[in-house]
C-alpha cells in the first residue's frame, strides 16, 4: 500500500468497494486540525459511506443514547453526471484509482480514472483543513474527458450526517445569500447554534441551485471539450456558537468563505503549509537505516500533530482523535499518560491546552467524586471525559455478542488511577518547562484536589500501619475490582508526592497565593495526612526469589494459562475476554501491561534486574487487548537491552492505523477509528526506548539502547523552554544547542555530564 520510496506521503492505487475497507481507508486517509477531523472519504460519498466532519469539543445526547461529538454537514461534497449517468467510485467502472495522503501538509488527493459509455472521465481532487483558518475547509476539484460529453457537475453541502447515536441537529435551515450556501442548526440537547457555508471559484458552465433530499447544491452544466481540464474551487467553513461571542455563526462562515474566495486556493494552500512546516521542524524524528519504520513513525506523529487542539481552545485529544464518534469522542488517561509526553518535548504549547483542559472541567471531577462513593472528597476525573468534565462512561459499557445482553463494566467508578493520571501530567509539564503560569491557573488546585480523593479513598489497616487502594481497576481491565494494584498504587503514592512538592515550591515562592488556594478548597488539615499517606501507602514488594512484583491481591492464585490455550475457549470473535464472566477473568491472562505499564512510567523507581524479571513474566501473559500495550513493553523491552523485542513491539505501535489492522468491535460495540495513544507510544519508543531520553527538573539523561538495524536517530527537544536537536547512533550522541537559547543546561549521556551553553554542539562517545 505504502511507497516506502518516499516518506512524507501514504497511498493507495486501488480502490475496495467493501463497507469495511471505505472505512478502514477513511481512518488512514484523514485529515485534521485539531478543530475538526475529515475521514479520508471520496467526494461522491455520503453518510452511508461513514463521511464525518468531526468537531472538537462539541457534544450533545439524543433520547437515552450516549452523549457524543458533533458532526457537521458535509460542506466538500461533489458529485458528478456524464452523459447522465452518475459517476461514482461505488458503481462505476474504475480503470484507474490513487488516493494519496501528504503528511508534510495534511492534504488528501485523489486521482481516478473511470469508464464511462466508452469514454473515460478522470477526476482529480485535494483538500486540505487549514490550520491558518481552523474553520476552513478548502478543495481544488477538476476533470477532464477522453471525448465530447454532457457534463454535470453537483456541489455544494451534503445535510445527510453520519452519526452513531443522532441525529445531533435540529431546527435545520439551507439558504443561498450572496451566492454562498448555508446550512444552520442547532443540537438537539443544548441548542448550540451551527453553521456550515460553502463558496466556489468557477469560471465555466451554467449554473442552478438544487435543494433536495438533505443537501442544497449548485447544479453546474457544460458540454465538456475532449481532453480539456475543468478546475474549480470550494471554500467551506463551520462555526460553532462557542467560536462567535455574538452567536451569529451565519456571518461568521459566510464572511470566512468569502474570505478564502478572495485570497485563492493558493494562497490559503501558503499559509497552511508555513505553520506546518514550523510544525515539522519542532517535531520530526529522523530514523536513518529503515524506511519502514521512518514511515511508520512520521505518520505516527502526523496523527498527533493533526489533533493539537486549536490555541486557546483548552481543548484536548480524545481517544479516537477527531476520526469520528466512537468512544464518545471522549477524553481518558491516554491523553496525559500516551500524547502529553510527546507534545510537553517537542510542542509545549500543545500541552498547555491538554492541561487547561483538565483545569476547566475539574468541578466535573469534583462532581464525580461526590456522586461516585460514600465520603469521597476532591477531584476523581472522568473515565471518558466530554466538555464539561462530568462522567460519560456508563455503568454498562460493553455489550455481548453472544447473549446480546448488556455487561456491567467497573470502567467508570474503580478505575481511580486516572485522577493520579491527570495530577502528575501537571506536575510533569512544570518539571520539563519550568513553567509555573499554569500551577498559578489552576494547575496546582487540580493536584491537591486529586491527592484528596485518594486520601478520601485510601483505607487505612491499622494492624499492619498501612493504607490500602481496594476494589479497583488497573490498566489490565480483564480484571475488575482488585485490592492494591501495583500501578494504581504507585499512582496514589506519587500523586500524593506531588501534592507535597507543589506545596513546598508555592509556599517557597508564591507564599500568598498557597494561603489563597488554601483557604478557598479548605484543605490545610489534609496536607499533613498527604505525608503520612505517601509515606505509608502499600507498594507489592518484588518476590525475593523471582525478583515478580504481584500484579494485584491473589493475582497467583488465578488460572496460569497460555495466551493460546485461553483462544481456543472463546466462541464468539467479538467477544469480551474481561467484565463478570469474561473468560480471562479467572485467569492471569491479561489484556494490557500494567505492572509494565507501571515500571515503564516510574522507571527510575526499579532495577534492571528487577524490570526484566517482570517483562519475562508478565510479557506471555499479555493479550494486548488494548493499543496502548505494545509501546509499553517495547520502552521496557529497550530499557533491559532486548531490543529485538522493543523493535518488534515498536512497529506493532507504530503500524497501527498506517496499516488499520485493528479488531472494529469489541463485544457488539463499534470501535473503528485512530488511535493517538499508540501513535504517541511510537514516538516514546523511538525517543524515551531507543534513544533512552528521560528528562527531569535538574537535567537530561540520555542512555541509549539503539536497535542495531538503525545507523541514527534524530530528534528535536524543548527543556525549560529551550531548543536541542540530537542525534543517537550505536556509538555516541551529539547534542547541539540553538544560539537562541537562554541558559545552559545539564545533559547526562551514560553517566557523563556536560553543561550545554547556548549555541554549543557536544559529542558524547560511549
Amino acid at each position: 500500500m505504502n511507497d516506502a520510496s518516499n516518506l512524507w506521503k501514504v497511498t493507495t492505487n486501488r480502490f475496495v468497494n467493501e463497507k469495511e475497507a471505505i472505512m478502514r481507508n477513511g481512518n488512514i486517509y484523514q485529515i485534521s486540525n485539531g478543530y475538526m477531523g475529515y475521514r479520508g472519504t471520496l467526494d461522491e460519498f455520503r453518510s452511508e459511506e461513514l463521511v464525518g466532519i468531526t468537531l472538537a469539543g462539541i457534544f450533545d445526547k439524543v433520547g437515552d443514547a450516549w452523549r457524543e461529538p458533533v458532526n457537521a454537514p458535509n460542506g466538500g461534497y461533489t458529485e458528478i453526471y456524464v452523459d447522465g449517468e452518475e459517476v461514482s467510485a461505488l458503481k462505476t467502472a474504475i480503470k484507474t484509482h490513487r488516493q494519496t495522503l501528504y503528511l508534510k501538509n495534511a492534504k488528501f488527493e485523489r486521482k481516478t480514472t473511470f469508464t464511462v459509455k466508452g469514454k473515460e472521465v478522470t477526476i482529480n481532487s485535494e483538500r486540505f483543513l487549514s490550520i491558518d483558518k481552523p474553520n476552513l475547509l478548502v478543495i481544488k476539484y477538476s476533470f477532464s474527458c477522453s471525448a465530447d460529453t454532457e457534463i454535470i457537475i453537483r456541489t455544494g453541502i451534503d445535510f445527510n450526517i453520519w452519526d452513531l447515536n443522532g441525529p445531533h441537529l435540529t431546527e435545520v435551515n439551507s439558504t443561498v445569500s450572496r451566492d454562498v450556501l448555508v446550512v444552520d442548526a442547532k443540537t438537539h440537547e443544548a441548542g448550540i447554534p451551527l453553521a456550515v457555508a460553502e463558496a466556489i471559484d468557477m469560471n465555466f458552465g451554467a449554473e442552478k441551485h438544487i435543494n433536495e433530499k438533505n443537501r442544497i447544491l449548485r447544479e453546474i452544466n457544460l458540454k465538456a471539450e475532449a481532453g480539456k481540464t475543468y478546475s474549480f474551487n470550494k471554500y467551506s467553513a463551520v462555526f460553532k456558537g462557542q467560536d462567535t461571542p455574538d452567536n451569529n455563526v451565519k456571518k461568521a462562515a459566510d464572511d470566512l468563505v468569502n474570505e478564502a474566495k478572495n485570497a485563492g486556493y493558493d494562497e490559503c494552500l501558503k499559509a497552511h503549509n508555513i505553520k506546518w512546516q514550523k510544525r515539522w521542524e519542532l517535531c520530526d524524528v529522523i530514523i536513518d537505516g529503515d524506511k519502514e519504520a521512518q514511515l511508520a513513525l512520521r505518520y505516527s506523529i502526523f496523527q498527533l500533530l493533526i489533533v493539537a487542539p486549536v490555541k486557546g481552545s483548552s481543548n484536548s485529544i480524545p481517544a479516537r482523535a477527531l476520526s469520528g464518534q466512537v468512544y464518545k469522542g471522549a477524553i481518558f488517561w491516554d491523553t496525559e499518560m500516551f500524547m502529553f509526553p510527546f507534545f510537553v518535548h517537542t510542542y509545549p504549547e500543545v500541552a498547555i491546552e491538554l492541561l487547561r483542559y483538565r483545569i476547566n472541567t475539574l468541578d466535573g471531577a469534583r462532581r464525580k467524586a461526590q456522586s461516585e462513593g460514600p465520603g469521597y472528597r476532591g477531584a476523581f476525573y472522568a473515565w471518558e471525559s466530554q466538555e464539561t468534565g462530568d462522567e460519560a462512561c456508563t455503568y454498562f459499557n460493553i455489550g455481548d455478542p453472544i447473549t446480546k445482553r448488556n455487561l456491567r463494566t467497573h470502567f467508570r467508578d474503580r478505575q481511580v488511577h486516572i485522577s493520579g493520571d491527570v495530577a502528575i501530567a501537571q506536575w510533569e509539564y512544570f518539571k520539563m518547562t519550568g513553567d509555573d503560569s499554569l500551577l498559578l491557573e489552576g494547575g496546582a488546585e487540580v493536584i491537591l484536589e486529586c491527592a484528596r480523593f485518594y486520601y478520601s479513598y485510601a483505607y487505612f489497616k491499622k494492624n499492619k500501619n498501612r493504607y490500602e487502594v481496594l476494589d479497583v481497576v488497573g490498566p489490565d481491565e480483564y480484571h475488575e475490582n482488585v485490592h492494591n494494584n501495583a500501578f494504581t498504587n504507585m499512582v496514589v503514592k506519587v500523586t500524593f508526592e506531588v501534592a507535597i512538592a507543589t506545596v513546598y515550591y508555592l509556599k517557597s515562592k508564591y507564599p500568598d497565593e498557597l494561603k489563597k488556594l488554601i483557604d478557598k478548597i479548605k484543605i490545610s488539615d489534609e496536607i499533613d495526612g498527604f505525608r503520612e499517606a505517601s509515606d505509608l501507602i502499600y507498594l507489592p514488594e518484588p518476590d525475593p526469589e523471582t525478583g515478580v512484583i504481584e500484579q494485584f491481591d491473589a493475582y497467583y492464585k488465578l488460572e496460569d494459562v497460555s495466551r493460546e490455550e485461553l483462544k481456543k475457549r472463546i466462541i464468539h470473535p467479538d467477544e469480551y475476554m474481561g467484565a463478570g464472566q469474561g473468560i480471562a477473568v479467572q485467569t492471569q491472562i491479561i489484556k494490557q501491561a500494567d505492572v509494565i505499564m507501571m515500571m515503564n512510567i516510574f522507571k527510575n523507581r526499579f532495577s534492571r534486574e528487577i524490570k526484566k524479571a517482570n517483562w519475562e513474566y508478565y510479557e506471555p501473559r499479555t493479550e494486548h487487548g488494548s493499543s496502548l500495550s505494545a509501546c509499553a513493553y517495547a520502552m521496557v523491552a529497550a530499557d533491559i537491552g532486548k531490543t529485538d523485542y522493543a523493535y518488534n513491539y515498536f512497529l506493532k505501535t507504530a503500524k497501527l492505523d498506517i496499516e488499520a489492522k485493528y479488531k472494529v468491535y469489541v463485544g457488539t460495540i463499534f470501535m473503528g477509528g485512530s488511535h493517538p495513544a499508540a501513535n504517541g507510544g511510537a514516538w516514546m519508543t523511538a525517543v524515551f526506548g531507543f534513544a533512552g531520553l528521560s528528562a527531569d527538573a535538574e537535567k537530561v539523561t540520555i542512555n541509549p539502547n539503539m536497535y542495531k538495524k538503525w545507523k541514527s536517530l534524530t530528534f528535536n527537544l524543548i527543556y525549560k523552554g529551550d531548543s536541542y536537536s540530537l542525534t543517537v547512533t550505536g556509538k555516541n550522541v551529539v547534542v547541539r544547542a540553538m544560539k537562541s537559547n537562554r541558559a545552559g543546561r545539564l545533559f547526562s549521556v551514560n553517566g557523563k555530564t556536560i553543561e550545554c551553553q547556548p549555541g554549543q554542539e557536544l559529542n558524547f562517545k560511549y
